[in-house]
């Protein structure tokens, strides 16, 4: 085994040398991301060589190319082990920059150079022999051929759509530029020993490279990135003394979360989160800001540990740093931070928040963000939440709070307030008014309902009334129904005739709930016992139940209006918001969001969709499973996608093999597993046994799945398809 480096343009332009790509590789896979990093990673060189004021020209590593080379008289052929989607990526980039060309020499020399090979053992010369699956496809747009359609033709196509879209944005980019940028893209060439008891076997070689260890995160990629980029004794240096101390001691398993939240902010944009399938769609969206922030690595550096000592105040529940001076202010700021981000869980305004507390951190602002003011923001933020998440309404959060970082600086000047803020948004994110909260938790199953919530609230309110704050995350801490859940005959005759529907109706209302140091104590008891206990509660709660005489529907109505009152004097909005509709009337309410959105999973739970757009299409639907049907319908009928990849990548795009399958094999499925009948159907909506007479090619679609399940397989194919976030669009009731 030994080891080369040098760039891909090279690579390629060796005349006497094909590359084939053995049978156990898998098919070419880039999609719309990989191939506009890769575009991307191009025109930043271009940009460097047309810059006169930049000296160091800028070059890119490409990454690793395995290779066994196998010679046969004048013919050499390279065996692709490992990178068969780089050099595949890069040719047919190469097509599409041929077939935008209007100097014929031009033209022909990229064939002759890049393309074709007169030693070549393969079909027409070509070069580079792709898989079975990818060969006609490649072919065709080697010779300039028509090709069909698919994943080959689908990257041919946005690369056509890149080029063309960066020469109207500069028309002094030429051919020239582009080949200089890929003679600058350079590979690490790994040549394996052909001899077979060296043990280096080119599929177990494929195996192991795409099988061990975990895929690298966010933060390894980051830290990567700005170490590798010093000479060894820094790296070292700055590893041991800042980066491991100040950053991954201090945010443990949380680092990748803080680069993308440090990242949000910064670009006061909404960015995807983090996972295994877009990890490096995301780090690169971070290395351009960092290129393009940051003189040096160190001013970087710099920057984000002074971010991550703030963040660690989001992310860990008990704070014991210092966030104020004044002990008061101190110990209410790291309590509202931990109703935020522990209590409620609002990831949404955590760049937000970030933000606030820098601003009220940094000595250096001219504009003051003080204590007061920050309290009050965090107050109304909380506020804000909880009545959202009464109401059902979390949709848009992940999208549209982090688009308020540009306004913190109008906060700090009092030039604006956060209840104004949160007001002048579109409908789906209005700042519920007191009306709405009364009529909600008139009716509202307050315990199951809001079984996330509920003890956060109730412990709330009894702080504010009472003006002690109360341990209700302290399991002790229980949650009663002063009406029992399991009713006995003392207290059907209390409730009356009625008790039935008494009981039904209010078993969760809020009005018949307190906080109690022992549930389990009082249970099932009678009222009048249960009076007792709550006479020797330290809780305030008591004093509403102990004297009543009864506890029966009139009581509990008497309470629930209590504890409404209660409810908003604790999570008040200002006397001119009480009332008001507080929402941007002006702004639409766009109902419409895509599988690709960001925050596209809060949009379906608990709403059901109405219509399915594809490319302009409305579809009817009326629920989840229909939106998966119809989806992957249209993708069959529409002769412009490639069904055959859906198929063959079903593991990769659903988690799971069968879930597109024809009747001969979902035949074999069912009789080992009955249970299996009902949860596939055909196009048209009907299950197997509906059928008087089944073809066996007839396909049947597995419809098992929640509303985030379907939009998950949908946002997967989208992808893979290159398909953009206005292709596809759901609107809901």
């Amino acid at each position: 085994m030994k080891t080369e480096n040098h760039s891909i343009h090279d690579v390629l332009a060796k005349n006497a040398t094909s590359f084939f790509i053995p049978p156990f590789q898998r098919a070419y896979a880039w999609g719309k991301p990989e191939i506009e990093r890769y575009f991307s990673d191009v025109t930043r060189i271009i940009n460097s060589e047309v810059d006169s004021t930049q000296h160091e020209k800028l070059e890119h590593f490409f990454g690793t190319l395995v290779i066994k080379e196998e010679k046969s008289g004048f013919a050499h052929k390279s065996v692709v082990v490992d990178g068969q989607q780089r050099l595949t990526s890069t040719l047919i980039f190469l097509i599409a920059l041929r077939d935008l060309e209007n100097d014929v020499e031009n033209k022909n020399r990229i064939t002759r150079n890049y393309l074709t090979n007169d030693d070549s053992t393969f079909q027409d010369k070509i070069k580079l022999k792709q898989v079975t699956k990818d060969w006609q496809a490649y072919r065709a747009l080697v010779l300039e051929e028509e090709v069909k359609p698919g994943i080959i033709k689908n990257a041919y196509q946005l690369f056509l759509k890149l080029i063309i879209d960066k020469k109207a944005l500069n028309a002094s980019i030429e051919l020239k530029h582009y080949i200089l940028a890929i003679q600058k893209m350079n590979v690490a060439i790994i040549f394996l020993d052909e001899r077979p008891f060296k043990g280096e076997d080119p599929q177990i070689i494929f195996e192991t490279l795409n099988s061990l260890g975990k895929p690298l995160t966010l933060s390894d990629l980051v830290r990567n990135y700005v170490l590798l980029n010093l000479n060894s004794i820094k790296q070292s240096d700055i590893y041991e003394k800042i980066w491991h101390p100040k950053i991954e001691t201090v945010l443990i398993d949380k680092t990748s979360e803080f680069f993308r939240d440090y990242l949000q902010f910064k670009t006061e944009s909404s960015i995807k989160v983090v996972s295994d399938n877009n990890t490096k769609e995301v780090y690169q969206l971070f290395k351009e800001f960092v290129e393009t922030t940051f003189g040096e690595r160190i001013d970087f550096i710099n920057d984000i540990t002074e971010y991550v000592i703030i963040y660690k105040w989001i992310i860990i529940d008990k704070i014991t740093d210092v966030i104020s001076e004044n002990f008061k202010n101190n110990a209410e700021l790291k309590e509202l931070l931990r109703n935020i981000f522990h209590d409620i869980k609002a990831e949404a305004f955590k760049p937000f928040v970030l933000g606030l507390l820098k601003y009220h951190q940094d000595k250096s602002k001219t504009t003051k963000l003080t204590d007061e003011v920050l309290i009050n923001v965090l107050k109304i933020i909380r506020t804000y939440l909880i009545r959202k998440r009464i109401l059902g309404l979390t949709q848009g959060e992940n999208k549209n709070i982090v688009l308020l970082c540009n306004r913190i600086e109008d906060l700090a000047a009092e030039n604006t307030t956060m209840v104004e803020l949160l007001s002048n948004m579109f409908f789906r994110m209005r700042f519920p008014n007191d009306g709405e909260m009364k009529d909600k938790l008139s009716t509202l199953n307050f315990y199951e309902g809001l079984k996330k919530y509920s003890k956060f609230i109730l412990g709330k309110i009894e702080e504010n009334n009472t003006k002690v704050a109360v341990d209700f995350r302290n399991p002790k801490i229980t949650i009663e129904h002063i009406m029992p859940q399991k009713l006995d005959e003392t207290w059907k005759s209390e409730l009356g005739k009625s008790f039935d529907n008494v009981h039904k109706t209010f078993i969760h209302n809020i009005g018949n709930l307190i906080l109690t140091e022992f549930n389990s104590e009082i249970g099932n008891k009678p009222f009048t016992e249960k009076k007792s206990k709550l006479k020797t509660s330290n809780l305030n709660y008591r004093l509403a139940v102990i004297d009543k005489n009864i506890w029966n529907q009139t009581s509990i109505m008497s309470h629930q209006s209590k504890m409404i009152e209660w409810f908003l004097e604790t999570f008040p909005l200002p006397e001119t918001y009480k009332t008001k509709s507080n929402w941007n009337t002006k702004v639409n309410d766009n109902s419409l969001f895509s599988p690709i959105d960001n925050d596209a999973s809060d949009f379906v739970e608990g709403n059901k969709p109405e219509e399915l757009i594809i490319y302009g299409t409305i579809l009817k639907v009326k629920s989840w499973q229909d939106v998966f049907i119809s989806f992957v319908k249209y993708l069959r009928d529409y002769k412009h996608f490639d069904f055959e990849f859906i198929l063959e990548n079903q593991f990769e795009l659903f988690k799971k093999e069968e879930t597109i399958v024809e009747w001969k094999k979902l035949e074999l499925l069912v009789d080992k597993n009955p249970d299996l009948s009902n949860r596939y159907k055909a196009f048209d909506g009907r299950v197997w046994e509906k059928f008087k007479e089944l073809k066996q090619e007839e396909i049947f679609i597995h419809i098992n799945i929640s509303a985030t399940g379907c939009i998950s397989r949908l946002s997967n194919i989208m992808n893979k398809l290159n398909m953009d976030e206005l292709s596809v669009q759901i609107k809901l009731k």
